[in-house]
């Protein structure tokens, strides 16, 4: 017919660097089953482990999904989102290190998480504002914790292993506490070592998610890359005050066994 014009088709860009289509579904499924036949016959841990962790993964997130445009809205509900971020985070890495003293966990996350947010937030580059306050304080939270269950375990593994040179230490006039630290201080830093290799290698070995994001969200390439560097900073200094923290905490005995 004549004056019939074709229809008009927009293309919109999508904002995901993934596809979010029916594939999803299966690639969840089978990288948890991959993960699971690995962690049980390769590394004879059992099954279970990938599994519930992805299936916890899930649910968290489909609530957080739910949660988040309501708290982004408002910063004081947002601090106390990062509030339960923080406690769930201290079960999470106290009974990873001393599951009956547990609680000690937030000793390492709450000295490295509060400074290090009291200065992005007094230099104005942090903005009080809900989303942003979720996002930073979730990544410096989740690093904290990381770096407190690696520093304390490693700490308390090198203590059993070296427990004949801590007596020995004390034999000769030594306090327990600084005979610890003689033998463990230097495996503490390892527990650093993941957020240390992630900066180091930021931009040639991978390209973090908030970067991306924001690329994504169209901020420019410069803005972007200013924002990962002060994410990974932040990390750097949270993930040195949750090692040493919990280093200390080992060699006074709150952690471990209490007679060395």
């Amino acid at each position: 017919m004549l004056g019939t014009q074709p229809p008009i088709v927009v293309r919109v860009q999508s904002s995901t660097l993934l596809g979010l289509g029916p594939g999803v579904v299966v690639a969840v499924v089978l990288l948890t089953a991959l993960a699971a036949a690995v962690h049980r016959w390769a590394l004879d841990g059992g099954w279970l482990p990938p599994v519930t962790a992805s299936v916890r993964a899930v649910v968290q997130l489909a609530v957080v999904a739910l949660l988040v445009s309501q708290l982004g809205q408002n910063p004081w509900l947002a601090l106390v989102f990062a509030l339960v971020m923080f406690a769930v985070a201290v079960v999470t890495s106290g009974r990873r290190i001393d599951p009956p003293r547990w609680w000690w966990a937030a000793v390492p996350i709450g000295a490295s998480v509060l400074p290090a947010a009291v200065i992005l937030l007094a230099t104005g580059v942090l903005p009080f504002n809900g989303l942003a306050l979720i996002a930073l304080l979730g990544q410096q939270v989740g690093g904290a914790m990381t770096t407190t269950s690696l520093a304390g375990r490693r700490v308390l593994a090198e203590l059993e292993v070296r427990r004949g040179e801590v007596e020995a230490a004390v034999a000769l006039g030594f306090e327990w506490r600084p005979a610890r630290l003689l033998v463990s201080q230097h495996t503490a830093r390892e527990g650093l070592l993941p957020t240390l290799d992630q900066t180091r290698t930021v931009g040639t070995v991978t390209l973090p998610g908030a970067f991306v994001g924001m690329m994504l969200g169209g901020a420019s390439p410069v803005e972007a890359a200013i924002v990962q560097l002060v994410v990974l900073v932040s990390l750097v200094a949270v993930g040195a005050i949750a090692a040493a923290v919990a280093l200390h905490l080992c060699a006074a005995g709150v952690w471990g066994r209490r007679n060395t």
